[in-house]
């Protein structure tokens, strides 16, 4: 890995991104970064998903006042693109987190503090000036969770995301076979040093089963928590309808609708395919934010005609990250926001709440 500070001349698409990282991180980093769960076809096909969704171009439409801004959570975005947690950024820059969060706060985006962060949140948050929201994952022991809530709350975090689909790992065979392990000094720094849930399986017994599902999290954690943090909660990994629906029964304050980047459960479907029905159930109940294969300002259009509020990136920052430090950060959310309002141009929408599914082209 080789620390980076400016952008290659060649890089004018978030792709370009990607085949720069990929030449400056080895062989076992890739494999964490870039692959997803077992075959890697969910992977695959949240990219693939949007590939095959087609717009329906408009034209001699008013774009005076074009505005991509929206509320969210009662504040001001600039654009509906926001930064999605991503964990161990040490792995590809050696500011890791903090340079992701001076990109993110430069262009004007909220980015998402992981849980396995390899930089302090107080550390994160001094270099944070736009909101910072907190990505939880909930410790089997309440009270290491709370410890983590109380100081999201005390470093200004605006609202914690719990992240609910990753009870125990994906099949990563990807990471298997090329060796991976967090290098020295690369750590989840805002954990207490634990060992996790382990294996209590013998000759013949599950070893999923006995052990390492001790301590995951239930809808009775989601309730816990509502009552403990004022903070509000969004809730990631959804994909299901009826999950969606009794987030916000709960009082959930919003839900990520996300498959893990892939990396959890392979063979879920694609995330943009999984909103429209999430959207139809929820009827505005709470703001959708979706995750997974976000490449194009045309992703971006796409997941807000079929039902988004806004968007996240993961996998696109790291790799600006990657290349160009908190510069390709800048970069790389300029360039989706640039061809978002590309878009909206050549489709006829002047603002966000003029995207529906007109948008999209149907045969």
């Amino acid at each position: 890995m080789t620390s980076q500070s400016s952008v290659p001349p060649d890089v004018v698409a978030l792709d370009d991104y990607e085949r720069h990282a990929r030449a400056r991180l080895c062989e076992q980093t890739w494999a964490y970064v870039a692959s997803g769960g077992a075959d890697g076809l969910t992977l695959r096909w949240n990219r693939e998903a949007f590939d095959a969704i087609r717009l329906e171009g408009r034209v001699l439409a008013d774009m005076r006042g074009a505005d991509t801004s929206l509320t969210f959570l009662g504040e001001r975005l600039d654009f509906p693109i926001l930064l999605a947690p991503v964990a161990f950024q040490k792995l590809v820059h050696p500011e890791g987190e903090r340079a992701s969060t001076l990109g993110a706060s430069a262009a004007g985006a909220w980015l998402t503090v992981s849980t396995q962060a390899s930089v302090t949140l107080e550390e994160i948050a001094q270099a944070a000036t736009r909101p910072l929201m907190f990505q939880l994952y909930l410790q089997s022991d309440r009270g290491l969770t709370l410890e983590l809530v109380r100081r999201a709350e005390a470093a200004g975090c605006r609202a914690l995301v719990v992240t609910a689909d990753a009870s125990v790992n994906g099949v990563r065979n990807a990471e298997q076979r090329a060796g991976f392990r967090l290098p020295e000094g690369v750590s989840a720094v805002n954990l207490r040093p634990s060992h996790g849930p382990t294996s209590r399986a013998g000759p013949g017994e599950s070893p999923v089963f006995k052990g390492l599902l001790d301590g995951a999290p239930t809808w009775d954690d989601i309730a816990w928590l509502r009552g403990e943090t004022k903070l509000p909660i969004l809730l990631k990994g959804i994909m299901s309808p009826d999950d969606a629906l009794r987030a916000a029964d709960l009082g959930a304050d919003g839900v990520i609708v996300s498959n893990h980047g892939g990396r959890t459960l392979d063979t879920l479907p694609a995330t943009i395919e999984a909103l429209p029905r999430i959207a139809e159930r929820l009827e505005g109940r709470v703001p959708i934010l979706l995750d997974g294969g976000i490449r194009r300002g045309t992703d971006v259009l796409k997941a807000l005609a079929l039902g988004a509020d806004a968007v996240m990136i993961g996998r696109p920052y790291l790799y600006a990250l990657a290349v160009a430090g908190a510069v390709g950060v800048i970069h790389a959310l300029a360039i989706l926001r640039t061809e978002l309002e590309v878009a909206m141009a050549l489709t006829g929408r002047a603002r966000l709440a003029d995207i529906d599914r007109s948008v999209i082209w149907r045969p």
